[in-house]
């Protein structure tokens, strides 16, 4: 596997795809690893040169210590393209990725296209993580193994009835977790980050064309956001997607590849 480095960062990525095509990178959101793209990765790789790395603090990426900003994270999908040969490419970010793409947009010269899913522009007119979210997120139960302690931190992600309709699924998603996902470590270090971000006040000075998909039952970070970012990037296009939860790309991961896919392919 590749591995770029931003000062003395490790960050570890793996590319899939024509290589004469554009390139599409993917950014991960709080703790997930790269398992997070696996839909939208295998169709869009059909056509385009896809990057997908490990943020720092995941996986096979190194874990420095904390709290990090997301200008740095920034700085490490940087250091992923530059390292990759890569002068231009289409961001696609969830999330903190999503906040991680804006600030990359606004402190680098290689994004084309952004698309922007299920996140926040920060700052005070954001409407933040509800506390009962954030409950489930990081205070899972203490007698819990760690298979259920996952199960836990996703319940405000996805849809009521997920776990019981998608039994294995969710097993196999529980597996990846397990396996590439954020030390304890990473995660209270990325969710930092995400605390302190605050790009509002920027984004008109981003001009570059920019797709926003959210789901209107989103209980991590609420639909309201998805219209703040749409007010203020001058060159957006709004699709919100009825009844999806935050991990809207996993459970209507066809609609949302479907939304990207005919996104990229008219830039």
């Amino acid at each position: 596997m590749p591995t770029a480095y931003n000062d003395d960062v490790a960050l570890a990525y793996d590319r899939r795809g024509p290589p004469e095509a554009e390139t599409v990178v993917f950014v991960e959101g709080l703790g997930y690893g790269r398992w997070m793209w696996r839909w939208q990765r295998d169709t869009l790789a059909e056509e385009y040169d896809t990057i997908v790395f490990d943020n720092r603090g995941t996986g096979a990426s190194d874990c420095p210590p904390g709290p990090y900003g997301i200008e740095a994270m920034a700085g490490d999908l940087d250091a992923v393209l530059a390292d990759a040969g890569v002068s231009s490419a289409h961001v696609v970010g969830a999330s903190m990725g999503g906040m991680i793409a804006q600030r990359y947009a606004l402190d680098y010269d290689r994004a084309d296209s952004l698309v922007l899913l299920c996140t926040s522009p920060g700052g005070e007119d954001a409407v933040p993580v509800p506390e009962e979210t954030q409950a489930y997120m990081f205070d899972a139960p203490a007698d819990a193994d760690e298979r259920e302690k996952l199960r836990y931190k996703m319940t405000p992600a996805v849809s009521e009835g997920f776990f019981e309709e998608n039994a294995n699924l969710v097993e196999e998603i529980v597996d990846w977790r397990l396996d590439g996902d954020a030390s304890e470590a990473g995660r209270n270090a990325q969710a930092a980050a995400v605390t302190a971000f605050d790009a509002s006040d920027d984004l008109d000075a981003l001009t570059l064309p920019v797709l926003v998909v959210h789901g209107t039952a989103d209980a991590v970070l609420p639909v309201e956001n998805a219209h703040a970012l749409h007010d203020r990037l001058p060159n957006s296009t709004l699709e919100l997607v009825d009844g999806g939860p935050h991990l809207v790309f996993i459970e209507h991961a066809d609609d949302v590849t479907g939304r990207i896919r005919r996104f990229l392919d008219e830039q």
